[in-house]
């Protein structure tokens, strides 16, 4: 899943894009109002990080805007302040929860996972599903109780395909969720690659993605 961190203190951005990346979410940083602006029009999000105090201005005004411009992608605070004002100010602009700093990333990815299931409407991170268990907050995936090797961007792929169970996903729309603008050298293509080798761990499983050939890609139950 694709989020964006809008941060202008670096080595804050930073370090929360390294950690979610380990977690397996894709992300893109702005450092200002501006880039943030950009980068949300361009593409969608599972989720926003926003700080509040930015160069350019603060980050209740890029979130009243898209709020009233009907955009209800899941937003989480980053707010050096304590007061109860500043926190309750956020939440009644249209903010889903917040964080202050100083913070532990461990906490914002746990955060970041209950907004993003929430979406989804997923009330916890483990999913079973025929003999598949899958649990994306322990990165960990298991076939018939046989624990299964797989990589960050596999997992992250199965994530997504998962909280659309049912759906067909075009390819465009699964790469935007697994790669960042960073990544511009990567083909959607790509997509392809990783289909296929989801396809051979989930066999046995009862868990099948189907190809519909110009539209993308659907998980569901076998049958």
């Amino acid at each position: 899943m694709r989020i964006l961190i809008v941060e202008d203190t670096s080595d804050v951005a930073e370090a929360a894009s390294a950690s979610l990346g380990r977690a397996g979410f894709a992300c893109d940083i702005a450092p200002t109002l501006a880039d943030a602006r950009a980068c949300a029009d361009i593409t969608g999000y599972a989720a926003i990080v926003l700080d509040l105090n930015l160069p350019d201005g603060t980050g209740r005004d890029f979130l009243r805007d898209r709020r009233r411009g009907g955009d209800l992608t899941p937003v989480l605070v980053l707010t050096a302040q304590f007061s109860v004002e500043e926190r309750v100010g956020a939440l009644n602009e249209g903010a889903d929860d917040y964080l202050v700093k100083p913070f532990d990333l461990r906490e914002l990815e746990a955060r970041l996972r209950v907004l993003t299931r929430r979406e989804a409407g997923r009330a916890e991170n483990r999913v079973r599903l025929g003999s598949l268990d899958f649990d994306a907050g322990a990165q960990s995936l298991r076939v018939g109780g046989a624990a299964v090797t797989a990589t960050r961007r596999e997992l992250a792929l199965l994530n997504l395909l998962i909280a659309n169970r049912g759906r067909i996903m075009p390819k465009e729309r699964l790469f935007d969720g697994l790669f960042g603008f960073e990544n511009a050298d990567v083909g959607t293509n790509t997509i392809e690659l990783y289909v296929a080798r989801l396809r051979k761990k989930l066999s046995g499983s009862g868990v099948v993605i189907e190809t519909h050939r110009g539209l993308g890609y659907r998980l569901d139950l076998d049958g």
